[in-house]
Order: structure tokens, then sequence, then C-alpha cells
């Protein structure tokens, strides 16, 4: 679902915004006041559209072999990663986020979903025939990440993971 701010104006460089949004998230892990800071505690929200997916392999003189992947499209760099399930969302009001834009629209986040998943069988297996790709459902989520002000520099933390990387620059 898409962000429904309630004040600020999007950034006309980027087209995102900071202020106070009701998103569908990710769940977070770590909550936005577990994570250490010296300062101020603030949140980028990431767009991802995650489906499941999978590709029937045909094979001579033996049945057919299924291969189940969950495909993670991320909508602001447009590239496809893995992922390890297709994510519950909730509706969470956000205060002081950044919501990035999902740049790739729906469509091209399934064409896209689709390739990879027949490129990822294609590595894995040797293939007689093209792979048959069903890609099912497809979940729009957006990641929270938790940017956190500290003395000794700046850090962003990933609310699913709390895995931690420093800010440079």
């Amino acid at each position: 679902m898409a962000a429904e701010p309630t004040d600020d104006a999007p950034d006309p460089r980027t087209g995102t915004r900071r202020a106070s949004a009701t998103l569908d998230v990710i769940p977070p892990h770590v909550e936005r006041g577990d994570v250490d800071a010296d300062g101020r505690v603030g949140a980028v929200a990431y767009p991802y559209r995650v489906y499941e997916a999978n590709a029937t392999i045909e094979r001579a003189f033996l049945p057919e072999r299924e291969v189940s992947y969950v495909a993670s499209v991320d909508r602001a760099r447009n590239l496809v990663l893995r992922a390890d399930t297709v994510p519950d969302v909730e509706s969470n009001d956000v205060d002081d986020v950044l919501v990035l834009p999902a740049d790739l629209p729906a469509e091209l986040c399934r064409e896209r979903a689709h390739d990879t998943v027949f490129e990822w069988t294609a590595r894995k297996f040797a293939l007689g025939s093209a792979p048959d790709v069903d890609l099912g459902r497809g979940v729009d989520a957006r990641k929270l990440f938790w940017l956190a002000e500290r003395d000794d520099g700046d850090v962003i933390v990933d609310s699913a993971t709390g895995d931690e990387s420093r800010l440079d620059g």
C-alpha cells in the first residue's frame, strides 16, 4: 500500500517524504526504541515486492521436478534477491520517516521476478527444455531501517535483523 504522509511535501529532488506515514511494513524485530543512540533515531522505509515462485522442470524418463523460491524485488534499486519467506506485513504509523519511492512498477516487478527465477533454475539444473515458471502471490512491503545518531558516527540499523552499518560521509 502506498504511504499516506500526514505532513511535509515531497523532496523535489528524490520524491521522498520525511513525515509521519501509514505504511505496510515487515514487522520490525528491532524496534526503534531499542536502538542504541546518543541522539535522534530516524527511519527509512524501503520498498519491496515479494513473490512465491515455483519452477517446473520437465525431465526425460523421470517425473517433473518442482523447485520453490521466494523472489524479493528491490523496487528502489531494480534488482531481484532471493529471500527465505514471504513476509507477513502489518500496517503501522511511522513517525519521522523518509519513504523511498517504489520506482519499479508492479508489472515490471513481476517480469523481473519471473526472469530471475528462470535464471536461478537454469543455473542450478541441467535443462532439456525451458522451465515453466509460476509466480504465486505477491506482497508489497516496506522494510524499515533505523538511522541512529551517535557521538562516534551515525549508523543504519536493519529493523528485521539488527545488523548495523556505519554511515560514511
